[in-house]
């Protein structure tokens, strides 16, 4: 499998992009107006994809829709640094997409503030990201949720760029306001930001350099992912690192070996990424989901499959986390496939996300016990549901498996 890190950024770019609910595309807008902003500067080609592909990872410590509401409502919000140190916490973390990190820990610094220690790349780096994420919440009210725009955006763009103008030297660099003034004041830069169009200029984009990702750099950044899903609630703490950790080891003791190991755990990894797109209040209610609520819930599985199909392509990590909530009797979703369609991988994944999630605090239960874990799985396998040979497995290397889901 052959993945370029540039293919890889832009498909993810749609999961963080989710967290907006009703407002999505954020990312690729930032990192859209940042490239043009760039190419004005006459930034070589190699910083102009730094800059796009900085623009679409510079949300990445935001996962919670309340956090991203708070960002995408006020100008200058109180709490604005806790996401830019988590992001920077996960990049560096992450060695294919840690040079990032310093853009992404001050893209909400002014100007006027950010420390002369900083090499001038990165400053200015940073600081054109912030401009053009300000740029983005001003022009969010011309912006019709999950869709296209307003045509009053064609009279209210100049509004917005005296608006930046006002911050020059505080906020923002005044190279970098006049670059984004003579970039910015015509139309088809704002209409550039139509939701078809961004889509399509955003796959277009191409790269002076075409990186390879190597399966461990693939596993890295898959962790990153799993990391920023897992920090959509407390309740799902390291849920999906766990996940990608037990189908791992349980596909190794069915006697899978090589490359399917790396793509299985890559699955349980990215298995729950649709879940973004799910708000806050609903992933942490501790009573009964109404209709509406059990709908968001059940779009993610979809949602997660269509995200990973885009990034890998015809590998079968979209198919195998995608049905991690199919079953054997065929009542699953989202495709209801019956056990005769589900292939070992997605058996082991689905086993291994209950079992989990299982022995895992929630919201509307405490956590349950290891026989209490393995006792329900059994129950589920002996009506048909999941996999009997996949949990006898599991129940052999019982201890093992509880550890992977709860310790360390």
């Amino acid at each position: 499998m052959h993945l370029s890190l540039h293919h890889v950024i832009i498909g993810l770019t749609h999961a963080l992009d989710l967290v907006g609910v009703d407002e999505v595309r954020h990312g690729k807008r930032v990192a859209a107006m940042a490239e043009a902003v760039a190419r004005e500067l006459g930034w070589s080609k190699a910083d102009r994809d730094f800059i796009l592909h900085a623009g679409m990872l510079h949300d990445c410590g935001v996962s919670r829709t309340l956090e991203h509401q708070d960002l995408a409502e006020e100008f200058e919000w109180k709490g604005v640094n806790a996401h830019c140190h988590r992001g920077e916490h996960y990049l560096l973390e992450c060695p294919p997409l840690a040079d990032f990190a310093p853009v992404i820990r001050w893209h909400h610094t002014h100007w006027e503030n950010l420390p002369a220690s900083l090499p001038e790349k990165i400053r200015l780096s940073a600081n054109l990201i912030f401009l053009v994420d300000r740029v983005d919440v001003l022009q969010i009210p011309y912006i019709i949720p999950g869709a296209g725009l307003k045509n009053s955006i064609l009279w209210e763009y100049p509004a917005i760029i005296e608006q930046v103008r006002e911050f020059s030297g505080s906020c923002f660099a005044p190279v970098l306001v006049e670059a984004f003034v003579s970039a910015s004041m015509n139309e088809a830069f704002w209409l550039a930001m139509e939701a078809d169009y961004l889509d399509e200029d955003i796959k277009d984009f191409t790269t002076a350099s075409d990186q390879q990702l190597s399966m461990p750099d693939m596993l890295n950044i898959a962790n990153l992912f799993a990391r920023i899903v897992d920090a959509k609630s407390a309740y799902t703490h390291d849920h999906s690192q766990r996940v990608g950790k037990i189908s791992r080891y349980l596909a190794e003791q069915e006697g899978l070996t090589g490359n399917v190991l790396d793509l299985i755990e890559a699955a349980g990894l990215l298995h729950d990424l649709g879940k973004l797109r799910v708000p806050d209040y609903i992933i942490d209610k501790p009573a009964p989901l109404n209709l509406e609520e059990r709908a968001s819930i059940t779009r993610h599985a979809y949602d997660s499959f269509r995200i990973l199909k885009n990034v890998f392509g015809n590998s079968r990590i979209a198919h195998w986390a995608g049905a991690h909530h199919e079953n054997l009797l065929g009542t699953g979703y989202p495709f209801r496939q019956a056990g005769v369609d589900m292939d070992l991988e997605s058996r082991i994944i689905s086993v291994a996300d209950i079992f989990q999630a299982l022995a895992q605090d929630r919201p509307y239960r405490d956590p349950q016990t290891r026989d209490e874990v393995f006792a329900q799985l059994t129950q589920l396998a002996q009506a048909g549901c999941v996999d009997s040979d996949v949990v006898s497995l599991l129940g052999r290397k019982l201890d093992v498996c509880y550890a992977l889901a709860t310790e360390g």
